[in-house]
Formats: structure tokens, sequence, C-alpha cells
């Protein structure tokens, strides 16, 4: 899906995804990009 993208940027882009309340397909979208990469989707932090 996001073949380009580096690790850092995809964990990045998920957890603003979340924090901006983006659209659910794309958060969704992101997620499994993690995951078949086998990357750790990091915890959310509440502020």
């Amino acid at each position: 899906m996001f073949p380009l993208l580096p690790n850092d940027l995809l964990l990045d882009a998920y957890q603003n995804a979340l924090r901006m309340q983006l659209d659910q397909e794309f958060i969704v979208m992101l997620r499994m990009e993690i995951r078949r990469r086998r990357l750790s989707i990091p915890v959310r932090r509440v502020f």
C-alpha cells in the first residue's frame, strides 16, 4: 500500500490520524500496513 513510506513516517501518520480523528477507513488502511510490516502499533498517549 505505502511501499515508499519509511516505517517511522508510517507510524507518525497513524498517530496523527488518530489524534486528528481522520476518516476511519484511512486509519484502518494505515493500521493494515503497519501490521503487514509487522511493526508495533504505538500506544496512544492521553494528555
